[in-house]
């Protein structure tokens, strides 16, 4: 069987930047055994498959490890894939997930997602969590993740994580984030338990950053930076429970694969 694969960078405006995902097209679907393969074969944090279905699609995402119930970075790189390499004539693409009906839409450059607001609260702060991120935070919060707040970027930058601790935690993985010095907040993405020590960009976080950053500055309209090693840029909007993240995308490469 031989299948397309585009690598996409999502969350950037050139290559080598931003948080690159593998999306697979697919006519039917076929056994979650050959994606799981397929997207620990790839090695990214993420592989998206997608299969239309009338006028809509269903989306799936698999870590090198597991399937995962929501990705944004992934997401934006499928709907980059139908918008400029299928050439789809919509302006707006529904997929369907295990976290419900997503949406995307072109807005000029950028590609606008609407994804599910994930409110974090106060909780708990384990142990593993300060002693993996050898220093403590001035707040904790959790929703899918634990959220630890610092009070300046340069804090965030210099984390050096203790994955096998972070591993030992209950939930998905680590936000750590801190007011921005070039944007409203900046963060970072842990998640070793998924086989990811580092996400380079992580959409799916700035469900539960972008409500907290709200609150705490007063502005529905936000700007982001996830301070990986290649970097990457968002902009968030909350309108009620819905989280809309935007960002760019580019195509790094397309190839076929044989399973």
């Amino acid at each position: 069987m031989k299948i397309s694969l585009f690598q996409i960078d999502a969350f950037a405006s050139r290559v080598f930047s931003g948080n690159s995902a593998a999306v697979c097209p697919l006519d039917k679907w076929i056994d979650d055994s050959i994606m799981q393969a397929i997207a620990r074969e790839n090695n990214l944090s993420e592989t998206a498959f997608f299969v239309k279905r009338e006028k809509q699609y269903e989306l799936r995402w698999f870590t090198p490890v597991t399937e995962v119930d929501l990705c944004g970075h992934a997401t934006l790189a499928a709907a980059f894939v139908l918008f400029n390499e299928l050439k789809i004539s919509a302006k707006e693409i529904v997929f369907h997930t295990k976290s419900g009906p997503l949406t995307v839409e072109q807005k000029g450059e950028l590609l606008e997602m609407d994804f599910p607001m994930q409110l974090p609260v106060a909780c708990d702060v384990p142990n593993d969590l300060i002693k993996g991120l050898g220093k403590k935070p001035a707040e904790v919060l959790n929703s899918e993740d634990y959220l630890a707040i610092f009070d300046s970027e340069s804090k965030v930058r210099n984390i050096k994580p203790d994955f096998e601790r972070l591993k030992r935690l209950d939930l998905r993985g680590v936000i750590v984030t801190s007011p921005g010095e070039k944007s409203d907040f900046v963060s970072r993405f842990f998640a070793p338990k998924l086989g990811i020590n580092e996400d380079p960009v992580t959409g799916s976080a700035h469900c539960s950053l972008a409500p907290y950053w709200k609150r705490r500055l007063g502005k529905s309209k936000l700007h982001a930076i996830q301070l990986s090693s290649q970097g990457g840029e968002l902009y968030c909007e909350i309108l009620d429970k819905r989280v809309l993240i935007s960002g760019k995308a580019v195509k790094f490469s397309h190839r076929e694969i044989f399973v």
